[in-house]
């Protein structure tokens, strides 16, 4: 086995997604991601502490993402409106390898509670992130907590779409998807009244 691949941290989420949807999340030693993605222990330790911190991969940018395009915003721009420019801010750094990390994370997410429990912390993880971001704003707390949930259900639902391997056509970029999906939300809210 060569000392060194290239995509050595791809190679190996996505056999530690693929792992974790065949055998389970708790069935799945960091011996058996790191032969999968045809690299040594010491290798899968070079970019992960342990196989939880694999699922964390990204987490931490995507917020930020988010937030530094709610932040970047126009000085004029309403609460939605930041949240739009957070959302592809976003959606514009996601590559295809992102799209086809989709079917593999959601199957993994849906054979697995804890992974489950992550997902739904990583929601949440997000929407603090929008909602601070909204706050340094002067956004109130309230309009800032439900701009920045609508703005989390929009990235899934537009991320979905995205990675839906059921579609037979290049959905394109991710942006344009996300974007739609706010839109939809925030008609869908304006008819609760």
């Amino acid at each position: 086995m060569p000392r060194w691949k290239p995509d050595a941290r791809q190679r190996l989420i996505v056999a530690a997604l693929q792992l974790f949807a065949e055998k389970g999340y708790d069935d799945t030693t960091v011996a058996q991601i790191s032969e999968r993605a045809g690299l040594t222990r010491s290798t899968f330790h070079r970019h992960f502490a342990d196989k939880r911190e694999m699922l964390a991969a990204g987490q931490e940018t995507l917020s930020r993402l988010l937030a530094d395009g709610i932040a970047d915003a126009p000085a004029d721009a309403t609460p939605m409106t930041a949240v739009a420019v957070g959302l592809e801010r976003a959606s514009n750094q996601m590559t295809s390898f992102n799209r086809e990390l989709g079917p593999l994370m959601h199957a993994a997410v849906e054979a697995n509670d804890e992974l489950k429990r992550r997902d739904a912390s990583k929601s949440t993880g997000m929407a603090a992130a929008m909602a601070g971001a909204l706050r340094g704003r002067g956004v109130p707390e309230t309009v800032a907590q439900v701009a920045a949930e609508l703005g989390v259900l929009a990235f899934r639902t537009g991320f979905g779409r995205w990675t839906d391997p059921s579609l037979d056509e290049d959905p394109g970029e991710l942006a344009p998807l996300t974007r739609a999906a706010l839109d939809e939300l925030h008609a869908a809210v304006t008819q609760l009244r």
